[in-house]
């Protein structure tokens, strides 16, 4: 999976990674254990990730029970059952969350739109500082298709995960689309023995850069504690809004 360049900037590595977790998220339409186009193009992030030391999970979101909705338990709110409570811990332990989604008709998939709302139902809780509680954690997103898509839905993605509190590196997506109509997805085996889109510079290239990125600032982060909490407290903004008296808990 990993050519000479990309192993090599392995073996170069700038810092240890191996205390970090990511969250690979593939929004495919496909239940297992259909092959997933999308998840072919994650295996190379997770390949470098990997051979960084860093701790992979992975969800693929319609093997669950997942219930629409933006509320963290939809239970609560009439919903016969939903499988969200159990896996918002794995999302809770990440340093780095990637959402994978194939397009369709020019739009992410439904299934990414529903774990985007289920990331949304828990926008109001804070961490341990007073912030929203996805502050300190990264987000990046990588798409595959057919048709033309890539920008469109990876400004979507990326605006949605840096509103609820992610930080989104410099070009945290990538993605593969192969000509416009039917034909081979990614990953696909050619009548020449190739696989469909391996040999794309553009996509290897944009991978490894979204995903040395998120190593990067997950490390930066982790680091540094987190953001500091100055003037992005919840708490100390509804402490009646004193700035006279701030508590040091949150600085």
């Amino acid at each position: 999976m990993l050519d000479e360049t990309q192993a090599r900037l392995c073996d170069e590595r700038p810092a240890d990674y191996s205390d970090l977790t990511a969250l690979f998220i593939n929004c495919t339409l496909k239940p297992s254990p259909q092959d997933s186009h999308t998840d072919t193009l994650m295996e190379m992030s997770r390949a470098i990730m990997r051979r960084n030391g860093v701790t992979i999970d992975d969800i693929r979101a319609v093997d669950h029970g997942i219930a629409p909705g933006v509320y963290p338990d939809m239970t609560e709110h009439g919903a016969d059952a939903d499988a969200w409570p159990e896996l918002w811990p794995r999302v809770e332990a990440a340093d780095i969350v990637v959402l994978g989604t194939p397009i369709w008709l020019g739009e992410k998939s439904s299934v990414c739109q529903q774990i985007i709302e289920k990331l949304y139902a828990h926008s109001g809780q804070q961490n341990n500082r007073g912030q929203y509680v996805f502050y300190g954690k990264v987000g990046g997103t990588l798409i595959t298709g057919n048709e033309d898509g890539i920008k469109h839905c990876g400004m979507g993605i990326l605006y949605s995960l840096q509103h609820v509190g992610f930080t989104i590196p410099p070009q945290a997506d990538a993605g593969w689309i192969g000509e416009a109509g039917p034909g081979p997805s990614y990953g696909d085996e050619l009548d020449d023995g190739n696989r469909a889109g391996f040999d794309n510079e553009f996509t290897r290239r944009n991978t490894t850069f979204m995903t040395w990125n998120l190593l990067h600032f997950a490390r930066m982060l982790k680091d540094a504690g987190g953001i500091p909490a100055h003037g992005n407290s919840v708490e100390l903004w509804r402490e009646g809004r004193r700035f006279d008296a701030p508590n040091p808990e949150y600085r």
